[in-house]
């Protein structure tokens, strides 16, 4: 699995149930989770890949080894591999998410 970000590029934004239908048609099995404005995640990662879709609110990945940094929105998937480091800054309106891991 390579990092990917795929923008949300249709003119309104998908619900939940739309985000978690697309997640189950690819065999994914996501749990939703959420945080407050402005919570954020120190530099880390992880032993297995993550698929993140956003539901609503806004959350900032910040990708030290990339030298990017990427906000998603509602509908914005982004795809981590195993082992990439990632921190991360949740919006103004805080953040909702689908995620789901693969081995």
């Amino acid at each position: 699995m390579e990092l990917r970000i795929h923008k949300w590029d249709k003119p309104d934004p998908p619900g939940e149930n739309e985000l978690r239908d697309i997640c189950l048609q690819e065999g994914l099995r996501p749990y939703s989770w959420s945080n407050s404005p402005g919570d954020t995640y120190p530099a880390h990662s992880h032993g297995y890949h993550k698929v993140i879709y956003v539901v609503s609110g806004s959350i900032t990945w910040i990708l030290p080894e990339k030298g990017r940094v990427v906000e998603t929105t509602a509908g914005d998937r982004i795809e981590l591999p195993r082992g990439v480091l990632h921190a991360a800054r949740v919006g103004d309106l805080g953040v909702k998410c689908l995620e789901a891991h693969l081995d």
